[in-house]
């Protein structure tokens, strides 16, 4: 199936948007993109200020979809940003949640990120730059320069890298990295997605809709650290495997 190409950069090889001087006095630049942050959580209770700490100016729209925690998720996310909007999930997973996330966002871009501290709130504006100029959907990878991680284990590392292997040779791309969570994209292109997933696989079933409907896709470096505290719900054998048959499913052609 053939599909628009997409590009894949590194923001050091961005060019800076051009300047726009003012004709006139009354003359204002362009309105700001409005920015939504959709934040899937359950029992993340200890790490949440942490993470809503960090959370830069540049965000308009903090939301918090709870999956049924039984700790003090809600209310300490509450205590910590007034603002913050509760959205309670409709169904299980990860995927149901980043779902119900979308549909409640405003803002012209959305970002995705986790709620266990592992990833940089101080990173959402490098997304948004690429955003601004031109391109429709952005991911981050842990394995371009700048990049890293200090959380992945060996299995995670390598299971990444045959799913990897594979999305690149179905799709024809360069992608450096695939089962990463912290994404941004237009609003707009929310139906082009068309998500369906449930579970940790959404992200890949993003990637794999984003490149067949043509999406122009940059890639940021960024710094994956240790969950702050509490285990993962992430089981890397058979979230692996609905993965890889998201991928197959998904395939061009099919």
């Amino acid at each position: 199936m053939n599909h628009t190409p997409h590009a894949i950069q590194h923001p050091s090889l961005l060019p800076d948007p051009p300047a726009h001087p003012l004709r006139r006095a009354e003359d204002r630049p362009p309105p700001r993109a409005t920015v939504s942050l959709v934040v899937p959580a359950r029992n993340e209770a200890r790490n949440i200020p942490w993470v809503f700490e960090q959370i830069p100016d540049c965000v308009d729209e903090v939301i918090l979809v709870d999956g049924d925690s039984v700790d003090a998720t809600v209310h300490v996310a509450t205590r910590c940003l007034p603002t913050v909007r509760n959205v309670e999930q409709n169904g299980p997973g990860k995927g149901n949640a980043l779902r119900t996330g979308f549909l409640a966002a405003n803002g012209d871009y959305i970002v995705m990120m986790d709620a266990d501290g592992s990833m940089l709130p101080g990173e959402i504006p490098h997304y948004l730059h690429f955003l601004d100029n031109g391109f429709d959907f952005v991911k981050g990878s842990r394995f371009i320069a700048g990049g890293g991680s200090l959380d992945i284990t060996r299995i995670r590392r390598l299971g990444n890298q045959l799913l990897l292997a594979a999305v690149n040779h179905l799709y024809d791309t360069k992608l450096t990295d695939l089962c990463y969570g912290f994404c941004a994209f237009r609003r707009d292109f929310l139906d082009d997605l068309d998500l369906h997933s449930s579970g940790f696989e959404i992200e890949t079933e993003m990637i794999a809709h984003a490149l067949r409907s043509g999406l122009r896709i940059a890639e940021v470096p960024s710094l994956e650290l240790p969950r702050r505290s509490g285990r993962s719900n992430l089981h890397a054998i058979s979230d692996g495997r609905r993965v890889l048959r998201t991928l197959l499913s998904e395939r061009p052609g099919k």
